[in-house]
């Protein structure tokens, strides 16, 4: 049966799954060797080379998820980012990236670019004119993230991928903030799909991953230089990643509902300042989101009232839990300016909106009536101290 005729459970539960053919098993079984015999000089099986059976078939269902021809894994989201910027880019060359943008890889762009004679421009806004202008002559390729960590920024996924067309550009997207249940940038156009498994791919805080997606073309261009950089994943966490992915969908749409949910509440509660959530219709992006999203994810981020301290709200949590990941079943917050942009100084921080009030909250699985009675007996407790 063609890939196009499953719906998203049965993607997530078969497609990549391998056949045990002696015991036929429902599970999927390791292959943990890092020697292969091989009879057929054009396939040299090594973990190293991303195509070990597990690698190989579990591509397959990252590949499909995103509707794209073929996928890599790799040992974290930055293994993969990194391997994404330096097939495409090399010294004379030119990224134009968003401004509003995971503090990890802006810090990577910032310290390593330099080093590699790597040229780039961080937009002043997240609108398809703010990348326009960034373009220069030298340009290779143009990188999103949309929705952004942590303000929750919508980027007009098309109109990116249209410009870079027209250019001659090639564009990428960090679609971890969505996953492939909420957003298929490949059908808007982008070339090239980032994720940091690690988040809802994995979904139960338990193992480090990343995962590129793409054309046969460009993922073979990416495959070149990837294996030289021995970013790959032991095939015991991509067993583990496999298993995650029968769930996704579920998992998702549960913690999309919760987040609505949620989103909603604080926005109308009298001790909260600020809430940023692409579902809310308050949302200056709010229609594009509608137009390019399934659902609206199950991040979002706040800021509560002046006067009452983020450090002392989250402390105060019982049943949410301060963690410096997410999407986890479980919800957890952060403070942005302590943790995903703690390597950005404080005026480059300030230049994108963080403030050290903000909190980023990832929705979890457990119940809204329970969450929302955490978070009011938190600040009630912050406002006593």
């Amino acid at each position: 049966m063609k890939l196009s005729k499953f719906g998203i459970n049965t993607i997530c539960t078969h497609v990549g799954e391998i056949e045990d053919k002696q015991f036929k098993g429902a599970v999927s079984p390791i292959y943990v060797s890092t020697s292969y015999a091989f009879d057929d000089v054009d396939v040299k099986r090594y973990p190293r080379y991303f195509n070990t059976p597990n690698q190989e078939h579990l591509s397959k269902k990252i590949a499909a998820l995103e509707h794209t021809e073929s996928a890599l894994i790799f040992g974290s989201g930055m293994a993969a980012l990194s391997a994404l910027f330096l097939t495409f880019l090399k010294s004379g060359d030119h990224l134009v990236v968003q401004n509003t943008l995971y503090g990890g890889a802006s810090h990577f762009i910032r310290e390593e670019f330099p080093k590699f004679g790597i040229e780039f421009t961080f937009t002043d806004g997240y609108e398809v004119a703010d990348f326009e202008t960034a373009i220069q002559p030298n340009t290779k390729l143009i990188h999103i993230e949309t929705p952004s960590n942590p303000l929750l920024t919508i980027t007009d996924i098309k109109g990116v991928a249209k410009l870079g067309k027209a250019h001659n550009i090639l564009t990428s997207i960090d679609n971890t903030f969505a996953s492939p249940i909420n957003q298929n940038p490949i059908d808007f156009g982008i070339d090239i799909i980032m994720h940091s498994a690690t988040k809802y791919l994995g979904g139960h805080s338990d193992i480090l991953a990343g995962a590129l997606a793409a054309s046969d073309e460009l993922i073979g261009q990416i495959w070149h230089v990837a294996k030289n950089f021995g970013g790959n994943l032991s095939d015991y966490t991509v067993w583990m990643l496999e298993r995650s992915l029968k769930t996704l969908a579920l998992r998702v749409k549960a913690q999309t509902k919760n987040a609505n949910k949620i989103a909603k509440y604080l926005e109308k509660h009298p001790d909260v300042k600020a809430v940023y959530y692409p579902g809310l219709k308050s949302h200056p992006q709010y229609k594009l989101a509608k137009a390019q999203m399934h659902g609206f994810g199950a991040m979002m981020s706040f800021e509560l009232q002046d006067g009452l301290e983020a450090l002392q709200f989250q402390k105060h949590l019982q049943l949410i839990k301060s963690s410096m990941s997410l999407a986890g079943v479980e919800s957890t917050v952060l403070s942005p300016y302590l943790t995903s942009h703690g390597l950005l100084t404080q005026e480059e921080r300030d230049a994108i909106g963080i403030s050290n009030q903000l909190i980023r909250f990832s929705v979890g699985i457990e119940s809204k009536k329970d969450l929302v009675a955490d978070i009011n007996q938190a600040i009630k407790k912050t406002k006593t101290k």
